[in-house]
């Protein structure tokens, strides 16, 4: 299955977005590589990356992924192969428009 993360072209009424996920996972060494991995063997690379442990014992992982120019259906699939990654416990996206 061929699935598309180019965006639209810029025109007057287009305003790019930005795809923001968050992935919250066990601070396991082999889970910041694997989703990594999602958006390389895409030839993407993220325009933002955060990621921090929490937790008394530092067992939680948050990672903070932004990618601009996403179209819808790849920032869902991209979001749903995170979702099976071992270790991740959630996954929540959302969307950021540019202001005109």
């Amino acid at each position: 299955m061929f699935v598309s993360h180019f965006a639209a072209p810029a025109t007057e009424n287009y305003l790019p977005t930005t795809a923001c996920f968050f992935v919250y996972a066990h601070a396991e060494p082999g889970v910041l590589p694997r989703v990594l991995e999602l958006f390389a063997k895409r030839g993407l690379v993220p325009s933002l990356w955060q990621s921090t442990t929490s937790g008394s014992d530092r067992s939680q992982l948050t990672i903070d992924i932004r990618m601009r120019g996403l179209a819808t259906e790849t920032v869902n699939y991209i979001a749903a192969c995170l979702r099976q990654i071992a270790f991740v416990e959630a996954v929540t996206i959302s969307e950021k428009r540019a202001s005109a």
